[in-house]
């Protein structure tokens, strides 16, 4: 890989140049995520006809030449009526069941359309760099 992608190499002096990089890097970031992406549904696929075929014998792993594949089930929340569970929140003040983050998305149509931030919230200007292709 190009030393000038490594973290901590030297910047370029300019920041033109600095911007020019900054182009190279995401560039190669965006490749990379494409080459990626392929892989990553084949192991979805080998993993869900593990978990497929294992469910169906009465084995309870199966040992290949270097690893040994079983299914571990785990409990895992899913939400099935959010205005139920946000009720229950609120009546019980259990505000820890919730992320806290919003939704940048509807917040900030919301904003455009009111012309105010949502009740405890504010708006902060965040700098961000914009590339153009000249």
């Amino acid at each position: 890989m190009n030393q000038a992608y490594e973290l901590g190499a030297p910047l370029p002096t300019s920041i033109g140049r600095c911007a020019d990089l900054l182009n190279e890097v995401r560039t190669l970031r965006l490749e990379m995520e494409k080459e990626v992406e392929p892989i990553k549904k084949r192991e979805s696929e080998i993993r869900e006809y593990i978990i497929a075929n294992l469910s169906k014998s009465d084995d309870t792993g199966a040992a290949g030449l270097k690893y040994r594949a079983q299914i571990v089930v785990k409990d895992v929340v899913k939400v099935s009526d959010w205005v139920a569970l946000h009720s229950w929140i609120r009546e019980n003040g259990r505000f820890d069941m919730l992320q806290k983050r919003i939704s940048e998305t509807a917040a900030k149509d919301w904003f455009e359309q009111e012309k105010r931030p949502l009740p405890g919230t504010e708006i902060v200007k965040v700098p961000e760099v914009s590339l153009t292709k000249i």
